[in-house]
């Protein structure tokens, strides 16, 4: 007689929590944040609503952790090209940052986690430190290295430097009013580092040689 293996709790337990994350991705696309809730999730992902509240407390945490998984997974070591080109390497990463902003995919449940995240002091301090401080502490150490290369002046403040570059993206998007552009990028990155850009090393003075004397 053939032997029963005992179902693989661990594994159903994963499907049942990745098919949540995916459900509620879906839904905040569907139907906005206000009118998405546990039961819809836990019908679209085929489970008991008390499965959810036993991982999540709240909705918004159900989004957030979808919100990691897609954005690369809670914990996610951050880093940011390094050519030795920081001028090249920030407008890569600006331009990257513009096209993912602007992808619906990506846009809605940020949208509604950072309009949650205003009433809800626990969530905003998730946001702030499992998405905002890495990303800002990349941007701060690929500075650095500028700076330790004798690209950055060595008394600019990086970490105002980061936020210029950053928030004007962020300002746009929040706004909606005006577009955003790998132009618009590149534009931030010029205007930004050429304000902390170590000045060129003085030309030498020509050397004087003298010249012919009488006899």
């Amino acid at each position: 007689m053939a032997r029963k293996t005992a179902p693989d709790s661990s594994r159903r337990s994963e499907r049942s929590r990745r098919a949540i994350l995916d459900a509620a991705l879906e839904l905040v696309g569907e139907v906005g944040f206000g009118k998405l809730t546990i039961e819809a999730i836990a019908a679209r992902a085929g489970v008991g609503k008390q499965t959810i509240y036993r991982w999540w407390p709240s909705k918004a945490a159900v989004l957030f952790d979808s919100f990691l998984e897609q954005s690369g997974g809670a914990g996610a070591e951050i880093t940011l090209l390094d050519t030795g080109d920081i001028v090249a390497d920030a407008k890569d990463v600006l331009r990257a940052t513009v096209d993912t902003m602007d992808d619906p995919k990506y846009a809605l449940p940020t949208r509604a986690l950072i309009a949650e995240s205003q009433s809800d002091p626990e969530l905003g301090a998730e946001v702030n430190a499992r998405v905002l401080e890495p990303q800002l502490a990349a941007w701060t150490g690929r500075l650095r290295a500028a700076q330790e290369a004798g690209q950055i002046a060595p008394d600019a403040d990086l970490r105002v430097a980061v936020e210029m570059l950053v928030g004007p993206i962020f300002h746009r998007w929040s706004l909606r009013t005006l577009p955003m552009s790998h132009a618009y990028a590149d534009a931030i990155v010029d205007q930004v580092l050429g304000g902390i850009a170590m000045p060129p090393a003085p030309t030498p003075a020509p050397v004087a040689t003298p010249g012919p004397t009488d006899s």
